[in-house]
């Protein structure tokens, strides 16, 4: 069975690219229209459908025509052209009458019959949620009708009760030979399938429930975290996922997860919930306001982590959850950084330390992380391979521990401990020290910092540099939480958190393109959304045992 699909992949495709459309559009809706967007505000009603086995099911709860803005830029006409192309089907007067508020994909097996030896085929099944059955079993019949007459051999079965219309393998030899689709009308859903055989199994879903998702423990459970205006859902079953791409799930701790798109007048919120059956302990504790840490990092910031107690990161749910997904992506962690995360490692190599040893272990109170630019393009100093950063740590007992143990790392490579003063402030760096020779009789000394700190307050500032330093301690430029784009941006997350990732789009993406190629491959598949982007917003927010829960802000241009 590894043949056909092209079609349904080409409707699949196109389906994905509405939702991406739509994610960069949500933001147009509230900007430009007056009129309410209709939200199902359940759970996605073609699950009956699809076996509690599925890999994935994505679904988008609002009608395409409730985005206004994207027409209004001709993307939603494009991409309903798109859809339709290969089918002589037309969007205004064949499917817009009848279509309800439901788009639903999902990848029903990674295998349709289930035997690798004649090769594997997943199978896809695409249900529309249909305001008028009797007129889309007219479209149906139009379509099936159409690609006989250009050659496909049609074929229609009476299966349980439904009427069941698909092409079989065979076309006529002077025909061109086209991929197999498969359709019907079941209650309020039209169905696609790229074989009969998945809509017969959707039919048996629906007749024996005990095989339906919607039976599932688990997707019950996982229907629980949908956010109560979602307007889109994604649902995926792990350890199927795995299976479906060839892998093997390593460090099962987590079985699944649903993610929810939430529309919100400054952008879009992509909440997410990893479910898992094991105890887990939260990566930090629960904090009901932004940490005191952050009135020391600089409204300039372009990439912030704040939070507190890195101490327990390694033992942490977020720890289970990246071992589990490196370890089955790429065999180990150890190689997921070597590829994601070089900079780390090379700080690691060249300096000798160990981040979870030398540095987690001892911030165990609020802390808070940044990269600073002096302009929109946060690019490093010429010859500089990193940007001037910042890392302020909440006083504890453990802090001077922390230091000694740093000092004792820069002396073990040649560096000199010394104090200085700096705006009537005491600030202790590390500094290289070079002998260099201007004539025969004349030498100096050149002296370059490799890094600065100081107290302040309840707090413990390290900086890249004096001028870094210079600027988190002057009161001339406003710290970040005084920023009134970093409180639009994180009053779309919950109060109650673990803490922050801020980026700012504009300074930061060069950077984060520099650092991880893949990203830009990211934005190309993503550009809708990423043209838009103003800043980007993470958070961890768990606190129902058996949940991972956290979520994504992409905060947007309004115009």
């Amino acid at each position: 069975m590894n043949s056909q699909s092209s079609f349904f992949r080409f409707l699949v495709a196109g389906a994905i690219a509405l939702l991406l459309f739509s994610i960069a559009g949500f933001y147009w809706f509230f900007a430009k229209s007056p009129v309410g967007l209709v939200i199902s505000r359940s759970q996605p009603g073609a699950a009956v459908f699809i076996s509690k086995l599925s890999p994935v099911m994505v679904s988008l709860l609002v009608n395409p025509e409730g985005l206004p803005g994207l027409e209004q830029k001709g993307e939603i006409s494009q991409i309903k052209a798109n859809l339709l192309a290969k089918t002589s089907i037309d969007y205004q007067e064949d499917i817009k009458p009848w279509l309800g508020n439901e788009i639903t994909l999902a990848v029903t097996s990674p295998d349709i019959d289930r035997d690798p030896e004649n090769g594997l085929q997943s199978g896809y099944l695409m249900a529309l949620a249909t305001d008028n059955p009797a007129q889309s079993r007219e479209l149906i019949e139009l379509l099936f009708s159409k690609r006989s007459l250009a050659g496909a051999n049609l074929a229609v079965e009476q299966y349980k009760g439904v009427k069941l219309l698909y092409d079989t393998q065979e076309t006529s030899a002077t025909a061109p030979i086209q991929t197999s689709l498969a359709g019907t009308v079941v209650d309020k859903f039209v169905l696609f399938a790229n074989d009969a055989q998945v809509l017969r199994e959707a039919i048996n879903n629906v007749q024996a429930p005990d095989l339906n998702l919607t039976s599932s423990p688990e997707y019950q459970k996982a229907t629980q975290q949908i956010h109560q205006d979602a307007v889109a859902v994604t649902f995926l079953n792990l350890p199927e996922v795995a299976n479906w791409q060839g892998l093997e799930l390593a460090e099962s701790t987590y079985s699944s997860q649903i993610l929810s798109l939430v529309l919100n007048p400054q952008g879009l919120l992509v909440e997410s919930t990893f479910l898992t059956s094991t105890e887990v302990t939260s990566s930090s504790p629960s904090l009901s306001k932004p940490v005191g840490a952050l009135d020391y990092i600089p409204a300039s910031a372009g990439l912030v982590i704040s939070g507190a107690n890195l101490n327990n990161l390694p033992n942490s749910d977020l720890a289970k959850l990246w071992r589990q997904g490196t370890a089955t992506i790429y065999g180990s962690s150890a190689e997921a950084i070597s590829r994601w995360l070089k900079p780390l490692v090379d700080v690691e190599k060249d300096w000798g330390v160990n981040f979870s040893e030398d540095i987690f272990s001892w911030v165990v109170g609020e802390y808070a992380i940044a990269t600073l630019t002096e302009d929109s393009a946060i690019l490093p100093k010429e010859g500089n391979a990193t940007p001037n950063w910042v890392f302020v740590v909440e006083k504890t007992p453990q802090l001077v521990e922390g230091i000694a143990r740093l000092d004792k790392i820069a002396s073990s490579k040649g560096l000199n401990v010394s104090s200085l003063s700096l705006k009537q402030q005491t600030v202790y760096a590390w500094t290289e020290l070079k002998a260099i020779s201007q004539d025969e009789l004349a030498l100096s000394v050149e002296a370059k910092i490799q890094g600065v700190h100081t107290n302040q307050g309840n707090y413990e500032i390290f900086t890249s540099d004096l001028k870094t330093m210079d600027k988190v301690l002057t009161s001339k430029e406003k710290s970040l939480i005084d920023n009134p784009k970093f409180q639009d941006t994180i009053s779309a997350i919950p109060h109650i958190n673990q803490g922050y990732i801020y980026i700012d789009w504009k300074k930061s993406h060069k950077l984060l393109e520099r650092q991880l190629p893949l990203l830009k491959f990211v934005e190309v598949l993503g550009k809708p959304l990423f043209k838009n982007l103003r800043s980007l917003t993470v958070s961890s927010y768990s606190r129902e045992s058996g949940t991972l829960k956290g979520g994504a802000f992409f905060q947007l241009h309004r115009s």
